[in-house]
């Protein structure tokens, strides 16, 4: 049975802050370096990010032979304990992470060792060129003869990198005038919409006010997507839902994955659309034409019938932002709600109009990211991502 040799580490300059991973696979009985990868990971902390730097190691091994015996080897004796099962794992950031790689390989196949820093150099500077790189770091190669020798003496230790110029570099990433990396980690809330119901590609007015249905098949596998992906990234905290049942089997999917629980809030609910539940654009142009027409036009008004208005939503997700900002600071919470909450929550971050709202795309099961700082700024850092949802 072949044998491979795992060194994996991550570091955050800021912890949390900008933070990056970097892994050797090495073949066990020649030394050889056979695959190096290093990837870019944004906010986090140092230990999500040495858990992401141990699960890139071990997949990068397992592609190369899934049959392997694998020998991890990391200067983080909080993951090596761990995942050696001598300590348990408390931290709701690292149980996801610890799962996935717990299921990359059998466990009678794998064995971990603490080892020095020093004798972790290769890892650790693979770790700082990610973060160096910023953004663009994201790699799976063989290595050059260059790319496998050591760390030279001046690369700097991922655990130690809080230098002035890491802090310049930080308020550089962050853009002029104002620098969230000195206020502290933002809350950032990842958006995502639930997967699809029967009602969604007819493209039917679908809210809280109608038949409350649940995900169809369809639906059910771009949450099982969804939840893949967020487990890969490994940077989910807690996970809030929207009390309607296709957000609530939505969520449940990814904190089964995840290993967490979900809060519902009433807060991210979706809109009342009244008498239009469960009509299409055309029906209810067709039925009530002049109450479409003054519901496109003025945010103050109501949908046939009583429901609410896109004014009366802003102050509602307004509320319940405020509320989960001053509640989870510095964390990462998985929001699932659904169309109008999402594109609320994007117009107030950006603040834009109300009539922004008809010029936003939000697919079935996409994720958007708005992060908010100290000081109230916020930051829209993703809008209806569905790469996850590719085959």
């Amino acid at each position: 049975m072949r044998e491979f040799i795992v060194e994996a580490d991550g570091g955050s300059r800021g912890n949390p802050g900008p933070a990056g991973y970097g892994s050797v696979v090495r073949d066990a009985a020649t030394g050889e370096t056979l695959v190096e990868t290093y990837e870019y990971l944004g906010t986090v902390t140092n230990n999500v990010a040495e858990y992401r730097g141990l699960l890139a190691g071990l997949r990068a091994a397992h592609d190369l032979d899934p049959s392997a015996r694998v020998h991890v080897r990391m200067d983080s004796k909080l993951v090596v304990e761990q995942m050696s099962g001598r300590w348990k794992i408390k931290h709701p950031d690292m149980k996801p992470l610890a799962l996935e790689a717990g299921r990359v390989f059998p466990s009678e196949r794998v064995t971990y060792e603490w080892i020095p820093r020093e004798q972790n150099k290769h890892a650790d500077r693979l770790a700082n060129e990610a973060m160096d790189s910023g953004a663009s770091a994201s790699s799976v190669r063989k290595p050059s003869s260059s790319a496998a020798a050591s760390a030279s003496p001046s690369a700097s230790s991922s655990a130690d990198a809080k230098s002035e110029a890491d802090r310049r570099a930080a308020k550089a990433v962050a853009g002029p005038g104002w620098a969230p990396a000195d206020m502290g980690a933002p809350a950032t809330f990842v958006l995502l919409r639930h997967g699809e119901t029967p009602l969604t590609p007819q493209k039917r007015f679908s809210g809280s006010g109608g038949t409350d249905p649940a995900l169809s098949e369809i639906g059910r596998e771009q949450a099982e997507r969804a939840a893949a992906a967020l487990a890969r990234r490994g940077t989910i905290q807690h996970i809030l839902a929207s009390p309607l049942t296709r957000t609530r089997q939505t969520a449940e999917a990814v904190a089964d994955r995840l290993g967490l629980e979900v809060t519902v809030e009433d807060g991210l609910i979706e809109t009342d659309f009244g008498a239009w539940e469960g009509l299409t654009f055309g029906e209810v142009r067709e039925r009530y034409p002049d109450d479409l027409n003054t519901w496109l036009s003025d945010p103050e008004a109501e949908p046939t019938g009583g429901g609410e208005s896109f004014a009366a939503t802003a102050t509602r997700i307004a509320a319940t932002r405020d509320k989960l900002v001053a509640a989870y600071a510095g964390r990462t919470v998985l929001l699932v709600t659904h169309v109008t909450p999402i594109k609320t929550f994007v117009r107030l971050a950006l603040g834009a109009p109300p009539e922004s709202l008809f010029r936003m795309e939000l697919s079935a099961a996409s994720m958007s990211v708005v992060a908010y700082y100290a000081d109230g700024n916020a930051s829209v850092r993703l809008l209806n991502d569905t790469s996850h949802l590719r085959p």
